[in-house]
């Protein structure tokens, strides 16, 4: 938009499709090729410019498909984003590349190493992002708890949460998605005290099991997940827990699995992302033995998520008959009649209301639990 370009609405025809391709697994891989060719047909006349991960190891692939202009190697750092069209949350990158090498993951051989953006850009753009209307910045990366490791002089995650609390008009700061070890004492007494951070933590499990997460080249035990969710959840009572788990990783046992499910249930997640474990070519576990079946993958998949809303409903009921404040989003799109946001500690809420209250942060007392939600009504 800063070189006059203007964006065009979803299912609308247009001059130019860029493309940010995702290649974690292979359906990732699929549903980017999906986008490049639905584009191409939306678009006939359009320049359409493919990059992301996908770019990084497949571009070669990428090039026998028909209707692509350009493609382009990621960089890792954009210059800066000041809106973001359609969203009332805005994302800021401040990390990229991760050094961990988890022998299921693709993306250290297509991001690189670690890599950390400078502060004064983070502000920066974190200004622009406050000025133009958002009230909520959530910070992103690869591996966000490494920030700073690689400057001179170092920094933490820490510091950048302490400077962007500085900048007026912004009301919530909140993080993306951090890993277990990264999790320091200095952020989590940082969480019990900011009146801007919000308390939920997203920090991926993986597996329960012991054995499976020695072979994943994960570097914590199932006891030591758990020890650290119960410290933080002493520290910053009613913290939201949100977290990944992987699925049929090779040589899951039943046993190993059941490892799993103990630990979800013992930490009560609002929101569990669940995957099947899948083959990407160069990893470690690639070339492991013990595949499973995918019906077995399947039935413990649908274990998992039977679990993981048993525990989104008991961690969500501690809050009915509460007020709580909650940053509204836009009208829900399951029922126009009501208008979506999520509470600091991401518990979405849906209220009925006739009247415009997009980016407003309101009071409301939370009533009912919903499948996925919580409704509440206006003051």
């Amino acid at each position: 938009m800063g070189a006059g370009f203007k964006e065009s609405s979803n299912g609308k025809p247009a001059d130019i499709c860029l493309i940010n391709t995702c290649t974690v697994t292979h359906k990732a891989d699929r549903d980017s090729r999906h986008a490049i060719l639905k584009a191409r047909s939306l678009s006939p006349r359009a320049r359409i410019i493919v990059t992301g991960c996908l770019v990084e190891k497949g571009a070669g692939d990428l090039a026998k498909l028909k209707g692509i202009d350009l493609i382009v190697g990621k960089s890792f750092f954009p210059e800066g984003i000041s809106k973001f069209c359609g969203h009332t949350r805005a994302f800021l990158k401040i990390q990229d590349g991760c050094d961990n090498f988890c022998s299921y993951c693709k993306v250290p051989l297509v991001r690189g190493r670690s890599r950390s953006r400078e502060l004064s850009e983070i502000i920066q753009e974190a200004k622009a992002l406050v000025k133009n209307g958002f009230q909520e910045i959530v910070l992103c990366g690869i591996c966000l708890g490494a920030y700073g490791k690689d400057l001179q002089p170092k920094l933490s995650l820490v510091d950048v949460i302490e400077s962007l609390e500085e900048i007026k008009g912004l009301l919530r700061i909140r993080l993306s998605s951090i890993e277990a070890g990264d999790v320091t004492d200095e952020l989590i007494i940082k969480m019990g005290k900011s009146k801007k951070l919000c308390p939920h933590l997203h920090i991926p499990i993986q597996s329960g099991d012991d054995k499976i997460l020695k072979k994943m080249h994960r570097r914590y035990s199932g006891s030591d997940y758990l020890k650290l969710v119960r410290r933080i959840k002493r520290q910053v009572p009613g913290i939201a827990i949100t977290t990944d788990v992987l699925v049929g990783f090779p040589g899951e046992s039943d046993a190993g699995f059941g490892n799993t499910l103990d630990l979800v249930r013992k930490i009560m997640p609002l929101r569990a992302h669940i995957f099947p474990y899948s083959q990407r070519e160069g990893t470690l576990a690639a070339d492991f033995k013990d595949r499973l079946s995918p019906d077995i993958v399947k039935r413990r998949m649908k274990r998992l998520r039977d679990l993981a809303g048993e525990c989104s409903l008991k961690y969500r009921r501690q809050f009915l008959h509460k007020k709580m404040d909650v940053l509204i989003e836009s009208r829900s799109k399951e029922n126009p009649d009501f208008w979506q946001g999520h509470t600091d500690n991401y518990i979405r809420v849906l209220v009925k209301a006739k009247k415009d209250l997009k980016n407003q942060l309101i009071c409301l007392k939370l009533k009912q639990i919903s499948k996925d939600s919580v409704l509440a009504d206006l003051p």
